[in-house]
């Protein structure tokens, strides 16, 4: 398997948990139901899955370095984190990015938080 992308992201967690706590703001319809539960209403994990949809974001856009830009715009609800029994984090993806990437692609992630700091890295890989 070749890397073809790493990306890594850091949220600040209070100016996160500010964003979702703004009246009208549609934030938290950026992750999915299984996100929402995993997250299991701390906002610190929340963050992390944030960091990691943006990490992914980050390390598909850098595979493809040098050409042009997609016309359409990746939605951040086309990258979800979601967590074995044991609370590991993995990465499924949908729509554009699935297709981009296809069958042959593996997506590593890694999520942490530590006091006001959430952060990711991800690292996508093709055969």
């Amino acid at each position: 398997m070749a890397v073809v992308g790493v990306g890594i992201d850091v949220v600040h967690v209070p100016g996160f948990a500010e964003q979702l706590a703004q009246p009208g703001t549609t934030m938290l319809s950026s992750f999915s139901p299984a996100e929402r539960r995993d997250a299991a209403g701390d906002v610190r994990s929340l963050a992390a899955r944030w960091a990691a949809k943006e990490a992914v974001f980050k390390a598909f856009s850098s595979g493809f370095y040098a050409q042009r830009p997609a016309e359409q715009e990746v939605g951040a609800r086309e990258v979800e984190v979601v967590s074995d029994a044991w609370g590991r984090p993995a990465v499924r993806v949908y729509g554009r990015i699935a297709a981009d990437l296809g069958p042959d692609a593996t997506i590593h992630v890694s999520l942490t938080h530590d006091g006001d700091t959430a952060a990711a890295v991800a690292v996508i890989e093709r055969t």
